[in-house]
């Protein structure tokens, strides 16, 4: 599939792509998202040591992360948000959400009140967002005790020193000009099997993030590279990190 040029906003144009997809959105991305058993097999055993009663995922497409994440979380209320209805209407129609709420909204301005979930998580979204750091300061304001960020990191991506290149670039505040340069001025680039997306990486949110949890861990997921002494920013094209704060009365 060919993503045409269009005179909308590429928000407006990536959810027409979910639109166009959604009917085979789940057998392009299988394995993605919450489905993903070996990031299952770090997030569940945290979340119940936090005895997580309440869950949201934010991007939840059709919903097909929310089943696994019920199963590891025998008794608690499993919620998930996505802003296309058409994913959603799949998503049901499929069985796809095993019966689990999904409802419509967006990941920038969230339906719920502060501290509404133990725990939020998203799977894969950011690098589809033009500012992922009003998605995360969401996250981080309906959250009480847990956030998870399962996304991807430019740093641990491509050829060694092309990985070096991006990480001084971006600590010499040049990564913004050069992004723009490289894209033409679009800030974005597209693909078949992922509409738009943007370069991003975990760490772009790293210290908005530390100013809300009392912890933050780190994991590579995916394709790595063995140098340990860089773990995870520049061996892991993917990074999976877990915020924790102290529960509060």
């Amino acid at each position: 599939m060919q993503i045409k040029t269009i005179s909308k906003s590429p928000v407006l144009v990536q959810r027409q792509y979910y639109v166009d997809t959604a009917s085979e959105y789940d057998r392009m991305h299988a394995g993605e998202a919450a489905e993903d058993a070996a990031t299952l097999q770090v997030i569940i055993p945290l979340l119940r040591s936090f005895q997580v009663r309440s869950l949201l995922d934010v991007g939840s497409a059709t919903g097909r992360g929310l089943p696994k994440l019920a199963a590891g979380l025998p008794g608690a209320f499993i919620c998930g948000v996505e802003p296309v209805g058409a994913l959603i209407s799949q998503g049901v129609s499929s069985g796809a959400a095993g019966g689990l709420p999904l409802i419509q909204g967006s990941g920038d301005s969230l339906p719920f009140a502060d501290q509404s979930f133990d725990a939020v998580c998203e799977f894969a979204i950011l690098h589809h967002v033009p500012d992922p750091s009003v998605v995360v300061g969401e996250m981080l304001r309906v959250a009480r005790n847990v956030v998870v960020i399962a996304d991807c990191n430019r740093f641990g991506q491509g050829p060694i020193l092309l990985r070096i290149l991006k990480l001084f670039l971006y600590k010499s505040g040049l990564w913004g000009l050069y992004d723009f340069l490289r894209t033409r001025g679009k800030g974005y680039q597209t693909s078949p099997g992922d509409g738009i997306f943007y370069s991003y990486s975990v760490y772009d949110n790293y210290d908005q993030i530390c100013q809300w949890a009392d912890r933050i861990l780190l994991f590579s997921y995916g394709e790595t590279r063995n140098w340990s002494w860089f773990q995870p920013l520049l061996n892991s094209g993917n990074v999976l990190l877990i915020a924790t704060r102290r529960k509060t009365a």
